[in-house]
């Protein structure tokens, strides 16, 4: 086995459900240096939407944006499709839509799909020693509330998915992922951990064993696009979206969906973008929702007092302390 990284071993070492990191979510980064398969070579537009916890109206306003798509378009959810809607009608909704498309198993749905007994990962989001324990504890039952919304075959749907996939925009390799290069809950394309030198050079050697020019990754609930310098010069990219369905700044409601394209975004929803060699672009655009409406269908599951309206309401209404003059990193 290769040497784990110092975000790595936490994660393994750990034991508390909700923060350990099971060793079936794990991968090598050299899984990457497969060809895409043929619906997702050649393409002009992927959508990588990720973080989109069951938030109906951002479901809608997701496939609104893709149709006006023009050209050879894919749109991949990357996980964590469900988690607000524990209600089987809704979860059903959810399901339904997101699997007419692409779709990667975040933890939510890798947790989901696993027999009850198994469940000492709780949700499986393999937290870091900066998250707290109460949300731990909250995920946890969140978690198991939304056991209740999901049936057998639901399930065996979300079982089937992969945990990660291959794709080519233009002449660009791309990974998708829905935590890191090493495992399906991997933290190791935070922001928070993009900030240490050290680290960013252990994600440098991730790209060359993977063999890709980007990864489109989520998971880490806030966004953030990191350049990684490749050999012969220019960069190799992180591109995380941050949450679809949550807002991702403060005073700003909108998610985020991470747009790679052989053209720029024309539109007002693009919050900021980067380019990649061969003329392609990396953009984050925003998933604006009448946010009134979105709280209103919110409370009607988690009222003041339940275990996710502790946990999100606030970032709901406010949006997180974080600025898109912070997303993105030009090698620092």
């Amino acid at each position: 086995m290769d040497t784990l990284t110092a975000v790595e071993s936490r994660a393994e070492s750990a034991t508390v459900p909700g923060r350990s990191c099971p060793l079936h979510y794990r991968y090598r980064p050299e899984v990457f240096r497969t060809e895409a398969a043929a619906e997702l070579q050649g393409l002009e537009v992927l959508y990588v939407v990720g973080g989109l916890y069951g938030n109906e109206l951002a479901l809608a306003r997701v496939l609104d944006l893709f149709d006006r798509e023009r050209g050879r378009k894919r749109l991949v959810f990357n996980g964590d499709f469900h988690w607000f809607d524990a209600d089987a009608a809704m979860f059903g909704r959810v399901q339904q839509a997101v699997l007419a498309h692409q779709a990667l198993r975040g933890n939510v749905e890798t947790e989901l799909s696993a027999p009850a007994a198994d469940g000492d990962a709780g949700c499986g989001c393999a937290y870091p020693d900066w998250v707290g324990d109460g949300v731990v504890e909250r995920s946890n039952r969140i978690l198991r509330r939304l056991r209740l919304a999901a049936d057998d075959a639901q399930r065996t749907q979300l079982a089937a998915l992969p945990m990660w996939l291959r794709a080519d925009v233009g002449l660009r390799r791309l990974g998708i992922v829905h935590g890191d290069a090493t495992s399906l809950a991997g933290w190791g394309f935070a922001q928070e951990h993009l900030r240490d030198a050290d680290h960013r050079a252990e994600v440098g050697r991730w790209f060359d064993r993977a063999g890709v020019d980007a990864f489109a990754c989520t998971h880490t609930c806030l966004p953030v696009f990191q350049a990684l310098p490749a050999a012969g010069g220019g960069a190799r990219w992180v591109l995380n979206n941050g949450a679809a369905g949550m807002p991702n700044f403060r005073g700003d409601a909108a998610g985020l969906l991470t747009r790679i394209a052989t053209a720029p975004f024309a539109g007002p929803e693009r919050r900021h973008g980067v380019a990649l060699p061969g003329g392609v672009v990396a953009e984050a655009i925003a998933i604006d929702i009448d946010a009134a409406a979105w709280r209103t269908r919110f409370l009607a599951l988690w009222p003041a007092g339940s275990d996710a309206h502790q946990s999100y309401f606030d970032r709901i209404v406010q949006g997180p302390a974080y600025a898109l003059a912070d997303v993105v990193r030009a090698g620092r």
